[in-house]
Order: structure tokens, then C-alpha cells, then sequence
């Protein structure tokens, strides 16, 4: 694991050690006030068996959007990245080879003061561990099931779903619990009078369809505060704009859209995003005590399929690598 304190006097010399527990105070400020974000990306091994990081300085400079937040200190996005590299070189052999495997990297960035107090954080801690992941959502690869209330709200304008932060997570629990009871796997999160989509469980969301006025597009709800920046998000909008095929747009779709185009057979496909699941096909939705099963044409699924497949293959390397999207190879010869 990697550990850097920071305290007044600055930024600890970074230390990497073997995975342990933290001794840590019971007034520590994050156990309290919930004082931390972290962020969540992947080492992955291609086919010439070298490890790659897609897109490792979009998290590392999100973690740091995060931290700034909550107040906590800056730190040189850069600097981080390096450690963070120095860390998967030792724990190379953890990295997995299988396909939809991967060695997952876990930053964490903490205020540590033993203060019981609501204020700024003057120490804080910040540490990634390492953890080999199978496939995410395994067993649903027909899709999954999302459960839509708007009486459950993940954010709020002005409020903090726009950040990686911890406070976000455990309030979801209790509706991922009743979700799951519902028969779904996750939910799909509704916000305000018009019940605009936001994501579905901790994916951003994407729906493949044929708008009201004839014209099939890809869209996803904007970056309007509500909703965290993915970066699978960004890179599925950059790699279907550069198809040139069809319209790729980021614009509010309400549930009754939703509805209205899965009466009319015009939703091709429905699916979310993320680091951890990178493409999960939606099946069916329940709204309302009413099941919609997501059928639309055969292009749809076809869509998402090659959507998964052209960036799965750019993060392994095993295809033309498109030059924006930024893979670090993190090997040596003998990190093979």
C-alpha cells in the first residue's frame, strides 16, 4: 500500500508498505463528518502481457477536484500518479490476466485531526491499496433490472454528486437494500418535478434511441452538478462522436420520455457506465410497480456491444490505440 501524511508543516515523504491496518484515533474527523473521497481505476494486462492505466490523470486530478470539495490539502496530480505507478510495479503478480479482469486501484484521501468538531481539516491521510476484480455485475450479461422512485434522490443541485466523496455512498445503501428486494439490481436515480434521469446506480447512464423527431442518437444526462464525471462517460462520448455515425449529445431526458419511446419501440438500448462494470446492458425497468422490458431494434444491443468491445480492446492495447484516450503503459521488459 501507499501512505502520505500531511500535516501543517506539509505533505509527508510518500511510503510504500506492505498492506496493514492504519492506527488511527476514534475522534478522527472522517469517522465523524465523513471527511473523505476517493477514486477507483484499473491495471489491466493486454494480450503482449504489458500492465496499462486508462486514463489514470482524469481520476488522480478528479481525486483532487474531490478533495478540494471538502477542503482537504492540494497535491501535484503528477506526483501522486508516479507513486501510484511505483506501487503496481511492486504488486505486479496480482495483476490478473483473464478476460474483465484487473488489478483495481483504490485511492483514499482522508481527514485524520483527533478533533470532535465540524472544521477544516489541518491532517489528513492519503492512501491507494490494490485489489485483483473479476467481471463487475457477473451473471447479468443479458442486462440488468433498475428500479426508478422519485421519492429516492441520490443529489440535489448545489449539493456534492458531482464529487467522489464518501457521504454520497452510504445514504444509497439503504435504497440499494430495497432495490434488491424489488428484484433489481440497482437504481435508476430520478430528480426533480419532471423526473430526470441523473445514473443508475453508481454508473452514469446512456440511452441509444430514436428521438421524437425520427432521428436515432446517443445521449446521456449533461455534467449539470447532479451527476459524477465519469471518465468511462467521457471516453464512450469522445469514441461514438468519432465513429460519425449518428448524433452523440448530453442532454436532459425525463422518465416519461423513458416510457414514451419504450411504448413506441424506439429505445434501442439502455446502458450504464463505469470503471468497475465499463458497459452494463439495461434489460428492463420498474417504475411504479410497472415492469418495461427494453427491446427496441437489434442495432441497440449490437451498439452497446461494439461500444464495450473498441474500449475494452483500447484499454488493453489489443487494437489502433486513439491517442486522446491516454493509456500509460506502466512496464518494463520485466514487468512482463
Amino acid at each position: 500500500m501507499l501512505v502520505i501524511g500531511y500535516n501543517k508543516q506539509g505533505w509527508s515523504k510518500p511510503e510504500i508498505r506492505p498492506f496493514e491496518l492504519l492506527n488511527l484515533s476514534p475522534a478522527m474527523q472522517c469517522f465523524h463528518y465523513a471527511t473523505s473521497c476517493f477514486e477507483g481505476f484499473k491495471a489491466m494486462r493486454g494480450k503482449d502481457g504489458l500492465c496499462r492505466l486508462f486514463r489514470p490523470d482524469r481520476h488522480v486530478q478528479r481525486l483532487r477536484t474531490s478533495a478540494a470539495r471538502i477542503c482537504l490539502p492540494d497535491f501535484e496530480p503528477s506526483e501522486l500518479l508516479q507513486c501510484i505507478k511505483e506501487l503496481i510495479k511492486i504488486d505486479k503478480n496480482w495483476i490478473p490476466s483473464g478476460e474483465g479482469e484487473a488489478l483495481y486501484v483504490r485511492p483514499l484521501f482522508a481527514g485524520v485531526d483527533p478533533v470532535i468538531g465540524v472544521d477544516l481539516a489541518s491532517e489528513a491521510v492519503l492512501f491507494v491499496i490494490l485489489s485483483p476484480v473479476g467481471a463487475y455485475f457477473s451473471g447479468t450479461q443479458n442486462g440488468v433490472a433498475l428500479y426508478a422512485d422519485p421519492k429516492f434522490v441520490r443529489s440535489w443541485q448545489g449539493g456534492g454528486g458531482a464529487f467522489k466523496l464518501s457521504s454520497n455512498y452510504a445514504p444509497t445503501l439503504y435504497v440499494q437494500k430495497f432495490v434488491k428486494e424489488k428484484g433489481c439490481q440497482t437504481a435508476l436515480w430520478l430528480y426533480g418535478p419532471n423526473e430526470n434521469l441523473t445514473e443508475a446506480g453508481t454508473m452514469n447512464i446512456f440511452l441509444y434511441w430514436t428521438n421524437e423527431n425520427g432521428e436515432t442518437e446517443l445521449v446521456t444526462p449533461p455534467l449539470n452538478g447532479l451527476i459524477l464525471p465519469g471518465i468511462t462517460r467521457e471516453s464512450v462520448l469522445e469514441l461514438t462522436k468519432s465513429w460519425n455515425e449518428f448524433p452523440v449529445c448530453e442532454k436532459e431526458v425525463t422518465m416519461a420520455q423513458v416510457l414514451r419511446a419504450i411504448k413506441e419501440n424506439r429505445l434501442h438500448a439502455m446502458f450504464g457506465t463505469g470503471t468497475a462494470c465499463v458497459i452494463s446492458p439495461v434489460a428492463r425497468l420498474l417504475y411504479k410497480d410497472n415492469i418495461y422490458e427494453i427491446k427496441g431494434s437489434s442495432e441497440g444491443p449490437k451498439t452497446a456491444s461494439r461500444i464495450y468491445k473498441e474500449l475494452t480492446d483500447i484499454q488493453a492495447r489489443n487494437e489502433i490505440l486513439n491517442l486522446y484516450f491516454h493509456v500509460r503503459v506502466i512496464s518494463s521488459d520485466s514487468f512482463v
